[in-house]
């Protein structure tokens, strides 16, 4: 893959209005799928406040030279396009930011700029990619530290394999749900401390999970591995991950075999997926990691990202609380090594694959990035604006996460990730 990529260009200023501090500069150009009252669903491009409709865009003729079909852009899902792998995104993307540069009049000085431009705030966003498999990793240190000194002590937080191996389990991918959709509470078997025997009811402990995600490209055939090296090309973008966890239930029956019933009933994951190629300006170095990995976890170069993220809880007044700063650089493992762990062995993966971060948290309480931490299992309360507080979320609030990648010039946002609590069915 060649390293310079001409829509990241810094200096590119589009002729669409981009108000200051938007998520969507021309420089990111993400990739969604929406639908308006006039429109089916289709794949589209966010720039500032508008979405670009590429199914016009092709239908009139202006992704010519492309590799792509009419009916891959009018489509319910991203994976058509993703289909044709990087290098065809990167052309894709590349002549998007050609079409929205001011100096370029192919677009603006058209006839077809209402047509193929719609306002975000009146269009409907829904689930971008249709999710094949679900892996969760378990990589941010200072969480499974935070854990580990909540469930065992602080001399043992850390179980024997979690610096040699990116912990992961396979999760159900038909409960992601798009930003936007609200979740029930969950119900299950739980294990009171003053019980012998389980009960069953709604879960007490809701909380969410800052995390996360990234979608693959098509891979390589079964039995053959991603290395560290070859990551990058197998990865077509990012979004935001909200890993909604029952605490309670999760305590009952994750041993022996790990998360089950308190992780599959619904996952939340922003509607726009940022390629990898917009990051790229965005690579930092990792933490080093002892005792050494081993060599297929070995990787050169910056592969770590340096994304700002926090966390809201808004309640039923309408009052948001941040709750948590943190950044994804705050992982042990990166997406590199997750990808090739996760394919070490001859696992394959394919066009639409969702692999998440774990829960991202940060060396401070303000940078926790779930509930169970920054209350601490329940004993440090978080007081809301209405002075109510809480030790994890109830019904009727709403958890939102936004994050963005910014440096001096330019801001590589993703949106939102927002979900409402409704009780129990």
């Amino acid at each position: 893959m060649v390293d310079t990529i001409h829509a990241n260009n810094p200096d590119l200023i589009s002729w669409v209005n981009v108000p200051e501090n938007s998520d969507f500069p021309i420089q990111n150009l993400p990739f969604g799928i929406y639908s308006t009252e006039t429109k089916s669903k289709r794949v589209g491009v966010a720039i500032g406040e508008q979405i670009l409709d590429l199914s016009l865009l092709f239908e009139y003729n202006y992704l010519s030279n492309l590799p792509f079909n009419a009916s891959d852009f009018k489509s319910e899902y991203l994976n058509s396009i993703m289909g044709y792998g990087k290098e065809s995104i990167r052309l894709l993307r590349d002549k998007i930011s050609n079409l929205l540069d001011k100096n370029n009049d192919e677009l603006q000085s058209s006839s077809h700029i209402n047509q193929v431009l719609d306002n975000q705030k009146e269009s409907t966003l829904h689930l971008p990619i249709n999710i094949g498999d679900y892996t969760d990793f378990y990589s941010s240190e200072q969480h499974a530290y935070n854990v580990g000194c909540m469930f065992r002590d602080p001399n043992n937080a850390l179980l024997p394999n979690w610096k040699h191996i990116p912990v992961g389990y396979h999760g159900r991918s038909s409960s992601i749900i798009a930003s936007g959709v609200p979740i029930h509470r969950p119900k299950g078997q739980q294990k009171l401390d003053d019980n012998p025997n389980p009960i069953y009811g709604p879960c007490k402990l809701l909380d969410f999970e800052l995390e996360m995600g990234f979608f693959t490209f098509d891979g390589k055939p079964l039995g053959e591995n991603i290395t560290t090296d070859e990551a990058d090309d197998y990865i077509f973008g990012m979004c935001l991950f909200n890993d909604w966890s029952a605490r309670d239930i999760q305590k009952w029956e994750y041993v022996p075999l790990g998360p089950f019933l308190a992780k599959n009933f619904a996952s939340s994951m922003s509607p726009w997926i940022v390629t990898l190629d917009a990051l790229q300006p965005y690579r930092i170095p990792g933490p080093k990691q002892v005792p050494a990995v081993l060599p297929y976890l070995e990787y050169r170069g910056e592969k770590h990202y340096d994304i700002d993220l926090e966390v809201s809880i808004k309640i039923p007044s309408g009052e948001e609380k941040i709750v948590s700063k943190s950044n994804f650089k705050n992982m042990y493992w990166n997406m590199n090594q997750q990808l090739a762990h996760h394919t070490v062995n001859g696992c394959d993966i394919r066009c639409g694959d969702l692999l998440a971060s774990g829960t991202i948290s940060g060396e401070n309480k303000e940078a926790f990035g779930s509930m169970l931490e920054i209350s601490w299992k329940g004993t440090k309360p978080v007081e809301m604006p209405d002075g109510s507080s809480r030790k994890f979320i109830n019904d009727g609030d709403t958890v939102i996460m936004r994050g963005s990648a910014n440096n001096q010039k330019i801001k590589i946002g993703f949106g939102e990730v927002s979900t409402l609590v409704l009780p129990a069915k």
